[in-house]
Formats: C-alpha cells, structure tokens, sequence
C-alpha cells in the first residue's frame, strides 16, 4: 500500500504539470509516520505547545503521509542572486501550495475508497502570526517519518536537498512507519565550518549562534509588498538556495 500512496502522489504531479502547463518540480519522496509516535507528544516541547498530536485531530489515526517536492535546479538557481526572493521562486511557493491541497484531497480521496477516512492538512499558513509556531509542522512529521534532518538554517534537509515544498495528511489506514535518520545531513552539524546558509542571509536573521524568526518573517512579508500583483508570497529561501545542501545531502570534503 505504501507504495501505491507514492505512484499516487508521483502520477498526481506529473498529470498534474502536463495538463497545466507548469513544469517546477522533480520527483517527490514520501514517507509514512505511525501517529502513536512518542516524537508526536515531543513536538508540544519542540515546536509549540499547541502541536496536533494525530489522534486529537483525527479518532482512530494510523498514519501519517508526509511527502516533499522538491524544486527543479532552475527555479532555485533563479533565487540565488538579489536582496528579494525571485519572481519564479515566488510564483513557485504559490503554485507548489495549490498543488500540494490538491494532491491531499487527492489522495483523500483514493484511501475513503478502500474505507479509510483522512484528515486534510493546509500546506502553509496554520501558524500563530505573534509567536511565528506552527500547530502542525510538516518538517517536524518529515523529519519523524525519516524523510530527513534539520540544517543549521532550521530547513529539513533531504535526499533531494531543502529546496522545496512539504506536504501531509492524517489518516487511519496504516503504513509502514519509516525510521528517523541517525546522521546529520547538514555539514555544520557533522563539524564542518559550511555555514553557507549564513552567508547568503544579508538580512541578519540567520547567523551562526542562532536564527531570529521575527526578522526572518519581516523579510518574507517583505517580499510579499514587493510582489503585490501576486497572491500571499511571503517567501524568501535565500538561506537554502545557493548552498552545498540546495538539491541533495552534501559530502563532506574534510
């Protein structure tokens, strides 16, 4: 079954990007999480104490489907240069968040067939505006579902690198939980002196000894006026474009 939930998400975005036109993405990964998790409980010490746990906000859930698209080489290349994130890199989160509520009712859908209800999550947007905390982060359930490790610009790093968007549902079916990855995928973390993140941050809201969320969102609803003739686009992504971790695990070249 685990593997019908991938061809389901893989068909879904390549039909998807054949029948409009638009070509932003590579190959999704998808993992599975057991929602009777302990790590679930350690998201209300983690991220915010106000944190779904999956069987508060669906009875009876199994799972969670968790799943990353990641953005071709060109739309994050075109993010690496200027003080505002790039059009394309704007018009990317726009679209990529359309997408990814459309593959949830999608795959909704297929599982109510085989008699599993689900819990639809919204890709972005469920934060609290005044302490900038998620009540359900969907790096957090990428990261319990394996599908990768935080860097030190608080992105999830995966197999196919951090630039992209993350997507999940609660539901009741039961998969095969993957298993939290041991490594670190960030070179900082592993000893190395990268920091590259850092130093594509000019907005002092990322630097070595920590991250200021307020100054980092300022910056995002910056690029939101900038980009007044588009829908809500409060992005940014210049800590993950451009550096060694943008479109994979990075080696280690000590």
């Amino acid at each position: 079954m685990e593997e019908k939930v991938r061809e389901w998400i893989e068909n879904f975005i390549l039909e998807y990007s054949r029948s409009t036109g638009v070509n932003l993405w590579r190959e999704p990964l998808v993992g599975f999480a057991d929602s009777s998790d302990n790590a679930f409980e350690k998201l209300r010490t983690v991220v915010s104490e106000h944190h779904l746990i999956p069987e508060d906000a669906l009875s009876g859930a199994r799972s969670v489907i968790v799943y990353f698209i990641p953005f071709r080489r060109e739309v994050v290349e075109s993010n690496v240069k200027g003080k505002h994130a790039s059009r394309l890199w704007a018009t990317a989160y726009i679209k990529t968040n359309r997408l990814i509520s459309e593959i949830n009712r999608y795959v909704a859908r297929k599982l109510e067939v085989y008699g599993y209800e689900s819990l639809v999550l919204p890709p972005t947007h469920n934060f609290d505006e005044q302490r900038l905390v998620s009540d359900w982060s969907h790096k957090h359930v990428a990261y319990i579902a394996g599908l990768g490790t935080f860097g030190h610009h608080t992105m999830l790093i995966t197999a196919e690198g951090c630039c992209g968007r993350l997507g999940s549902l609660i539901t009741r079916a039961e998969f095969e939980p993957g298993e939290t990855i041991k490594e670190e995928y960030c070179l900082y973390k592993r000893g190395s002196e990268c920091l590259a993140c850092v130093r594509r941050c000019r907005f002092q809201a990322l630097m070595a000894d920590g991250f200021n969320r307020k100054r980092c969102y300022e910056v995002c609803l910056e690029n939101d006026r900038f980009y007044s003739d588009l829908p809500l686009t409060d992005v940014c992504g210049k800590c993950a474009c451009g550096v060694p971790c943008s479109f994979g695990v990075p080696c280690d070249s000590r």
